[in-house]
């Protein structure tokens, strides 16, 4: 019983966090409020919370958020750029399907521009950084252990987000940003038996980031999503 009630409090407790920090305004946080609640919404897309070609309605998302319908409106228009929704409009957007047939295509630019990031986050990171990386890798561990699927999806958009962030390569980032909505993680990682590959996998990136090894790290990363892509291979023949 415990564990049926999980996936519904993590998200609650997301939603929560969200609403507290944009409140704040931290000045640690350098992302806009439109940015914070894009950041927010993509995940949410990425984890399978708002399905492909599920439609998103603003004023609901606002109420959610305990914001006004401005900040929403703004961040869809972002998301609408990106290509994660479409019919951005006082109705609301809906959640782009994702393309198939592009999706070898997005997986050759994924590697190219995630060893970028990966290189540079190398040569950034700070103990603190290598400590919120592992506080998140243990946050997916567990969320995947407890059967909360959708919120280790959710999580691993954030492990990867926050070391890609480290790398100070906004303009990367952002082009990664727009193959990640053409991409299908939430099929990848719905798969059983992927939660444990990606949890080794992701402590291998850890290992070579403490360790300061450029190469490894790189590799590590390139053998993350390349297995994620034989995971959907093997899932969806053809």
């Amino acid at each position: 019983m415990g564990n049926a009630r999980l996936p519904l409090a993590r998200r609650a407790a997301g939603e929560s966090r969200l609403a507290q920090a944009l409140a704040r305004e931290s000045p640690m946080d350098y992302r806009t409020k439109e940015e914070q609640v894009a950041d927010f919404l993509r995940e949410r897309i990425l984890s399978g919370v708002y399905p492909r070609g599920s439609r998103l309605k603003q004023a609901q998302i606002a109420e959610q958020l305990r914001l006004s319908i401005t900040p929403v409106r703004e961040a869809l228009k972002l998301l609408e750029a990106e290509g994660y929704v479409s019919g951005n409009s006082y109705r609301g957007a809906r959640v782009m399907p994702f393309d198939p047939a592009a999706s070898a295509e997005i997986l050759q630019l994924r590697l190219l521009l995630e060893a970028q990031l990966v290189r540079e986050a190398v040569g950034n990171a700070t103990a603190q950084d290598i400590e919120d990386l592992r506080a998140l890798a243990g946050e997916f561990r567990d969320a995947f252990a407890s059967g909360d699927r959708a919120g280790a999806r959710g999580i691993n958009y954030r492990f990867h987000r926050r070391l890609y962030d480290i790398a100070h390569l906004p303009q990367t980032l952002h082009f990664v940003q727009i193959l990640w909505a053409r991409y299908p993680f939430d099929l990848i990682n719905a798969v059983q038996g992927r939660g444990g590959d990606a949890v080794r996998e992701h402590e291998d990136i850890l290992q070579a980031l403490t360790a300061g090894d450029v190469a490894a790290a790189t590799l590590a990363m390139r053998r993350h999503i390349e297995s994620g892509w034989a995971v959907l291979r093997q899932s969806v023949p053809g």
